[in-house]
């Protein structure tokens, strides 16, 4: 099995260092790649299992998601272990902390000067560890120490498989899941965190049977081709939440884009655009699109009402382009001047251009002495056309 791996981004002097990891072949072979990282990186190792949840987790997904099983099975190769045994689970679901705040949006070729689809986001997210950040939440005072930041190490990941569509994808932490990504088909999605709207506490991280949050976009990219097969799948799959709500933005080269979010009692919502730009942060926009008739921000809101009016005033134009959705996203992002409660920065910016399958990501390094933020040169990342089948 052909793997290459490089740093693309950042250092040791930096906030982060970003590993570029490419593996072709069978996606049992895959996934021995991404365990074998996993491993190398996070020092990852299974949990225990519930045997008789581990058992209907693996039933589902060899009928809805045969894929990810596959990958199961290398990293069960990797370890040494018996897939079928059920006494561990073979991939990571680990949750995401509360609190993150995401801007994304999405330019159908009816609008763009060069009738180029593209699909953009800002990744916000804490700089901090994951013990100070347990600290930060529960209002004690934060320790400190060596401890790495939790997102310092995301991956570029490209999956070029003979049984199913090429990927680049990136991933905070999870090498089996996704935060954004494109394949073959043009088709891209972006998960965004939705606190706002969280009215209870988050449930004890524990693997459910069907899909957490951040093996949704995994699951649409390697299924599906389309924003209207996405919707389909979604409307068929069981999913569930293992941290604070989420909600995603999808949107394919041919010009068909929603945003999906599952509401307080389980109802679903596909909201699309009449016209024009499709914008995204961090509150239910199937409550709350109206970019003139929106809530006061708060403290704990993350500013992502003004972050929503602002991104979508500047992508109301009839002549957008992926230059313009930079521009946008960087009036949105957070950075050491932004008014926020919270240590959080614009760890990444990425634009997708749907009609060439490609991803253009800029990563954050560290803060200037002005304030600004500090960021790898542009990088771009093509998708290769899979294996003929």
């Amino acid at each position: 099995m052909p793997i290459a791996r490089e740093i693309v981004a950042g250092g040791d002097a930096d906030f982060m260092t970003v590993p570029h990891l490419t593996a072709t072949g069978s996606q049992v072979e895959i996934g021995r790649a991404y365990a074998e990282q996993a491993r190398r990186v996070f020092d990852w190792t299974p949990v225990r299992a519930d045997p008789v949840k581990a058992r209907a987790r693996r039933a589902w997904f060899a009928r809805h998601w045969p894929q990810h099983l596959a990958r199961m099975r290398g990293a069960a190769e990797v370890l040494g272990v018996d897939l079928e045994a059920d006494e561990v689970y073979l991939d990571g679901l680990t949750g995401i902390p509360n609190g993150a705040a995401c801007s994304a949006s999405y330019y159908p070729p009816a609008v763009t000067v060069d009738g180029r689809p593209v699909l953009g986001r800002n990744y916000d997210f804490f700089t901090t560890s994951e013990t100070d950040l347990f600290a930060l939440m529960s209002g004690g005072p934060v320790p400190g120490g060596d401890e790495r930041p939790i997102a310092s190490r995301p991956h570029v990941l490209t999956s070029v498989p003979d049984d199913g569509p090429a990927t680049t994808l990136i991933t905070m932490s999870e090498l089996d899941c996704c935060y954004e990504g494109v394949n073959e088909h043009g088709l891209a999605v972006a998960l965004l965190m939705n606190d706002v709207d969280n009215v209870t506490d988050p449930p004890e991280p524990s693997p459910q049977v069907g899909l957490t949050t951040t093996q949704v976009p995994r699951f649409l990219l390697d299924t599906c081709a389309t924003a209207h097969e996405a919707h389909e799948a979604l409307l068929g799959a069981k999913q569930y939440d293992e941290g604070v709500p989420v909600h995603y933005l999808i949107g394919d080269r041919s010009g068909d884009a929603f945003v999906w979010e599952r509401g307080r009692g389980g109802d679903e919502h596909a909201v699309r655009a009449d016209r024009g730009a499709l914008c995204v942060t961090n509150h239910f926009v199937h409550r709350h699109g109206d970019p003139a008739d929106l809530p006061e921000d708060n403290a704990e809101s993350l500013l992502t009402y003004r972050r929503y009016r602002r991104l979508s005033e500047l992508s109301s134009g009839p002549d957008l382009s992926a230059s313009l959705m930079r521009d946008a996203l960087d009036a949105v992002g957070l950075d050491a001047t932004a008014d926020v409660a919270w240590p959080m920065r614009t760890l990444w910016r990425t634009v997708f251009d749907l009609e060439s399958a490609t991803m253009t990501t800029r990563f954050y390094l560290g803060d200037a002495p002005d304030g600004t933020s500090r960021f790898s040169p542009e990088l771009e990342f093509a998708v290769p056309v899979s294996v003929p089948r």
